[in-house]
């Protein structure tokens, strides 16, 4: 079997031996300002959170104390028991909630299965958010929050003509990502009333 050398300025890391630089330090240092200024440990940030000192914390504690759980809280499974303290601001609720806990029980972090349920339960919440905004009389307000408005007030037209903006390869398929789930989601509430309607006159 034949191997291919490393190319010039490469150094492979299962090479047991160091090549030499083609300048030294010294020589990087005069040509290129502020080479080299983390070469001291001195000069390092982390070096001092490298260092294992359970003096210069200044922690009273072998463990902090411990965060009440006043209702179950998820964690990973990679770890044996939730940290001494954990956010609160937003508990887990609804099936949003529920598809949250299992990709939390079931998966490791790891899994691909755990963050596409995260996700998932994501697009829940909001499914659920607006839901919940329909009933308490206070739905989206879908002109002022997909910006339509915005198109002939601030300019649209002329923000996209000639702008080489990075985002108009994918404009012609916005409309349609928007609007798509409302226009599918009141076609299905419409069949399932006309049917319901339809099976009463009968």
């Amino acid at each position: 079997m034949t191997t291919t050398p490393p190319s010039p300025g490469v150094e492979p890391a299962y090479m047991p031996a160091r090549r030499p630089l083609r300048e030294t330090p010294e020589e990087l240092r005069a040509r290129i300002p502020g080479w080299g200024v983390d070469l001291d440990p001195a000069d390092r940030p982390s070096v001092p959170r490298l260092r294992f000192d359970p003096d210069a914390t200044g922690a009273h504690w072998d463990f902090p104390a411990r965060q009440p759980e006043e209702r179950p809280r998820e964690r990973s499974i990679e770890h044996a028991m939730l940290t001494p303290a954990f956010g609160t601001a937003q508990p887990l609720h609804g099936l949003s909630g529920a598809v949250r806990r299992l990709a939390y029980q079931r998966f490791s972090e790891g899994r691909a299965a755990h963050w596409l349920l995260l996700m998932a339960g994501d697009r829940v919440d909001v499914a659920e958010s607006r839901v919940t905004a329909l009933l308490r009389g206070r739905p989206d307000n879908l002109v002022a929050e997909t910006g339509v408005r915005a198109e002939v007030s601030r300019h649209g037209w002329s923000s996209r003509v000639g702008a080489r903006r990075t985002d108009v390869k994918h404009q012609a398929l916005d409309p349609l990502i928007v609007a798509g789930p409302w226009v599918l989601g009141g076609a299905a509430v419409f069949a399932v009333v006309r049917r319901i309607v339809r099976a009463r006159r009968r």
